[in-house]
């Protein structure tokens, strides 16, 4: 059983549907990736999912039903969403930052967690006394990584966790969250930064306009011409197409 299944979502701003008849699913342990250009529905369909925006269709945790669980429920059912603004306490150390995000486990589950995200993200160790709003922001983003961790999520929602940063930093923080698949957390990873995601999922999905235009493995999505020429900047239409699923179609 997938830990995420969305069927059929859409999620509309007065008159403007910015999601229409999305569905996807997430296995436990799995990196799975929704790239696309700005404005192509990610962000709100990640906040449909955490229940920050109401939406049609439905959405199942482990198989229950979302829709009448607010979101407080959802991050104690296991889900966890890190926004692309970050949303640090800018004014608090790195620690204290990283202590609240642990507010709903024990006392050795949070000792255990801070050792275990200083181990992850050693930088973090070193500006532990450091305010986070002072911090570079790549160490904001590993920051929030981080202070999600704390709360020993299931389910790691990730929006556009490259925004801003430079090259090499962008490198660091995807190869975590490659990482993160070996202690057995699902990550649904949202990113305009199509090559280095589709680079560490095992499914992609590509949105446009608002719907989900077609999904598969996402190394053979790295190979389809019409995801090359799209949306990894390059224009080769030398590699035979990829195997991958048109929207509507049975993965």
């Amino acid at each position: 059983m997938s830990i995420l299944s969305i069927d059929g979502v859409s999620v509309s701003y007065g008159k403007v549907e910015a999601v229409h008849d999305v569905s996807l699913k997430v296995e436990a342990g799995a990196i799975v990736t929704v790239i696309g250009a700005n404005g192509a529905g990610k962000t709100t369909l990640l906040g449909a999912a955490m229940g920050l925006l109401e939406c049609r269709g439905d959405i199942h945790l482990d198989g229950r039903p979302l829709a009448r669980m607010l979101v407080e429920a959802r991050v104690e059912a296991g889900m966890c969403l890190v926004a692309e603004k970050r949303e640090l306490f800018g004014t608090m150390p790195v620690e204290d930052n990283l202590l609240l995000g642990g507010f709903r486990v024990s006392r050795a589950e949070r000792r255990r967690g801070l050792e275990e995200v200083y181990g992850r993200f050693p930088r973090l160790k070193q500006r532990r006394g450091q305010t986070a709003g002072t911090l570079s922001g790549g160490e904001r983003q590993m920051l929030a990584m981080g202070r999600a961790l704390m709360g020993r999520p299931r389910l790691l929602m990730l929006d556009e966790p490259s925004l801003g940063l430079a090259p090499l930093i962008v490198r660091d923080i995807l190869g975590i969250v490659a990482e993160l698949r070996q202690t057995g957390v699902a990550i649904l990873l949202v990113e305009q930064n199509a090559r280095a995601a589709l680079e560490i999922a095992d499914y992609g999905y590509v949105m446009e306009l608002g719907e989900v235009i077609m999904h598969g493995p996402a190394r053979r999505l790295a190979h389809d011409p019409r995801v090359i020429e799209s949306y990894l900047g390059v224009g080769s239409h030398r590699e035979a197409p990829a195997q991958y699923v048109e929207a509507g179609e049975q993965a």
